[in-house]
């Protein structure tokens, strides 16, 4: 709860404040007798003078609410450093100390619990999109490398909740909304069941407050019946437990508010018709015990078909472990829990609960679901650990570590996978928001586009009308969603580019050759358009555009009349003279089914007989030719309509260059061992280069190579040379 701004706050106030944190040094001395009190003392007077003019609503001193967080805490008998953490929670967020002085004052630990315990109040977790509560409570669990953030958090709202009476309605329906959607589920997930249930009740009485105080006063009227019940019940399973020598602990209670409202909704029952209305909870030393009670329960009373659960042999995934059965006695069915002291703990205290460390390690291999390794990996851990803040310092809380949470201005939580940029978070929030985005900021300040987005970033998408995809975006977008937005709406505009150009191509064609393109038939063209392929007329104008195709060829099988290019026939060493100058057409690569198709080898990856290759239709150089491992491929095959069928000739006298990196130790004769292999392999040298540090050189060899084999020859010569670690075919990416 914000503070007031009343100024005086009175002696006694303060007086009483005073004593409930000397109440919480002795439950900490106890609890926890090894803890630094001291750390505790001075986070205690830092936050009284950071608070000291500030009140609550309630008219309390501000100070008293970090005091009762600390107190929820040390129930849970956490550490003193996240005591301290909770004393100065509101100290960075209320006041104007930077995070710096309480790092200098209470160390780098505390600083990080305070740090998070901020961040995640600086969020609006609700914003206008309560739907997407499940999204912001994974990402609360994913935001922060230390799960006692999470654990203050958490004791903060339930304070706060406790206290929620003296806020205006609105506050009041707002909060406990929130606290219902995002809080106590974030409770449940890590096992805290005592926080989760006073969470859901006291959100119902003010969400629902006619519902709430209607049950209230339904189990009021039927609390002394209950409390008789409940007393016979004890009294005979203590007896019997003494008689069978079991050591036991007998509690009883009536089910939570909220979750009674809600099974009564859900299966349309009255009280009386819910089967776990009133419960016995048996508490043991052992497993083995754990079902020698069972056994000794079954005895006494009958137990009802079908609502026996083994959840000692199947935890729950918050790890929660009983035996639980329904009995009847006396026509009332009522349940009851079977569980030992250490399985108490987690059922109530979850994640915070006193466990002890086990040295053996997890033996599951399923690293493709951490959520899983991490469950089981706790699983093994909460078996014998004697500190909780040894295991809650070190435990990252990372369940979902593919995903992570991003929120809109208006408070849209979006999900976007790990490494996902700004253009990602665009084109999630809309495409044509993707498609005109010039620019973001990140928590109000620009960034690149290539920005890789992180938890609990709120983010603004910079729009321009009429602006267009780039291409480049291909090579860093990391979504599915994102790269096929940006390929249709290139294929779309490039297309009709296309098509326009291959219009223009025919009809320059047809100019040369004397052919009225008019008198040529719809059917004739959409017959020509079948043997090529294509499905429509418009599809064929695209792939002459595109190049896939030549327009002679084409206008030769509409027309019916072979077409010659005179200036081929009279010129065809200039052609031939040129095509080899821009290393075209060098007899190396054919493309199927043509042979009149200008071809390339792509610079990038310089393939050479023998690799495997894929041809790239470009717009007026050809087709370019890259090897299948080039890393520029997948980001220029992007168009299926590009691509083109290409092969390697015959036989070749030509050589191709290729450029190799080699690492090795630097010790004379390295140089000459290396240039041996590749002269002896009938390899020509163009450059060689070399640098050495740290007792290891550096080689850059460039060779020309007839084909692949040949290459591989070198590279198995070269890796046989003692001395050398590694060698590498080098792209010009």
């Amino acid at each position: 709860m914000e503070p007031a701004s009343k100024p005086a706050i009175s002696q006694a106030a303060r007086r009483t404040v005073d004593l409930r944190f000397v109440e919480l040094t002795d439950k900490v001395r106890r609890n926890r007798p090894g803890d630094d009190l001291d750390l505790l003392r001075r986070a205690y007077d830092f936050a009284a003078e950071q608070h000291k003019t500030q009140t609550r609503l309630s008219g309390e001193p501000f100070l008293s609410h970090p005091v009762e967080v600390a107190h929820i805490l040390a129930d849970m008998k956490l550490d003193v450093t996240s005591l301290c953490a909770a004393l100065l929670h509101d100290v960075v967020e209320d006041t104007k100390i930077p995070l710096e002085t309480i790092s200098e004052h209470f160390g780098a630990d505390v600083a990080r619990l305070v740090e998070g315990a901020t961040k995640i109040s600086r969020l609006d977790l609700l914003a206008p999109e309560a739907r997407q509560a499940e999204n912001v409570r994974k990402m609360l669990l994913a935001m922060v490398n230390d799960v006692r953030v999470v654990v203050i958090k958490l004791a903060d709202r339930l304070h706060n909740m406790r206290t929620l009476e003296y806020l205006d309605s609105e506050k009041q329906q707002r909060i406990a909304r929130e606290t219902i959607d995002i809080y106590a589920p974030v409770a449940n997930r890590l096992g805290m069941g005592l926080i989760r249930g006073e969470l859901e009740d006291l959100s119902f009485r003010y969400l629902e407050p006619e519902a709430f105080f209607e049950l209230q006063k339904k189990l009021a009227n039927k609390q002394k019946v209950f409390d008789k019940f409940l007393s016979e019940v004890q009294d005979s399973i203590r007896d019997k437990m003494v008689e069978t020598g079991i050591p036991a602990e007998v509690q009883a209670r009536v089910k939570r508010f909220y979750s009674l409202h809600l099974k009564s909704q859900k299966q349309q029952r009255t009280l009386d018709q819910v089967f776990d209305l009133l419960a016995i909870r048996v508490i043991t030393d052992t497993v083995k015990n754990c079902y020698a009670t069972l056994g000794v329960i079954h005895q006494i009373w009958p137990p009802v078909p079908g609502r026996f659960k083994d959840y000692i042999a199947m935890p729950r995934p918050n790890l929660y472990q009983s035996l639980h059965t329904t009995v009847i006695h006396g026509g009332q069915a009522f349940e009851v829990q079977i569980r030992t002291q250490d399985m108490h703990r987690i059922a109530e205290q979850g994640v915070a609960a006193h466990w002890k460390y086990k040295d053996g390690r997890t033996e599951t291999s399923s690293a493709d679901d951490q959520r899983i390794v991490w469950m089981r990996q706790l699983i093994e851990w909460v078996q014998e650990m004697q500190e909780p803040s040894e295991f809650l310092s070190t435990l990252r809380v990372d369940l979902y570590p593919e995903e992570v949470y991003t929120f809109t201005p208006m408070g849209r939580v979006v999900v976007l996978p790990r490494g996902a940029t700004l253009i990602d978070f665009a084109y999630a929030v809309h495409t044509e928001v993707g498609h005109q985005c010039t620019g973001a900021k990140v928590n109000g300040a620009i960034v690149p586009l290539r920005h890789s987005v992180a938890n609990g970033d709120v983010i603004e998408i910079i729009t321009q009308k009429g602006h267009e995809p780039s291409r480049d975006w291909l090579s860093f977008v990391h979504t599915s969603r994102a790269r096929s937005k940006i390929r249709q709406w290139i294929n779309l505009h490039e297309r009709e580019q296309a098509k326009d150009v291959g219009k223009r191509l025919l009809e320059k064609e047809a100019r040369q050759a004397d052919i009225t393109l008019k008198k040529i038939a719809p059917e004739t063209w959409q017959r020509v358009a079948s043997e090529y392929g294509c499905g429509r007329i418009d599809d064929l104008y695209a792939d002459l555009g595109y190049g896939k195709w030549s327009a002679r060829q084409v206008l030769a099988k509409a027309s019916g009349q072979p077409l010659t290019d005179p200036a081929e026939d009279k010129q065809p060493k200039i052609v031939d003279t040129v095509k080899r100058m821009l290393g075209m057409n060098d007899g190396a690569i054919l493309v199927r089914g043509h042979d009149d198709l200008m071809v390339y080898r792509s610079k990038c990856c310089n393939p050479i007989p023998g690799d495997d290759v894929i041809g790239y239709v470009t717009r007026g150089r050809g087709i370019a030719v890259h090897g299948k491992n080039c890393p520029n491929v997948q980001n220029l095959l992007y168009d299926a309509e590009r691509r083109i069928a290409v092969e390697w000739a015959g036989q070749t006298q030509a050589t191709f260059p290729v450029r190799l990196r080699i690492l090795t130790e630097d010790r004379p004769g390295m140089l000459a061992s290396i240039t041996t292999v590749i002269s002896d392999n009938g390899a020509n040298i163009r450059t060689f280069e070399s640098g050495g540090q740290d007792l290891r050189a550096r080689i850059e060899v460039a060779l020309d190579v007839q084909d692949r084999k040949q290459l591989e020859r070198i590279l198995s010569g070269v890796k046989r040379i003692p001395g050398v670690f590694d060698i590498e075919r080098v792209y010009n990416v």
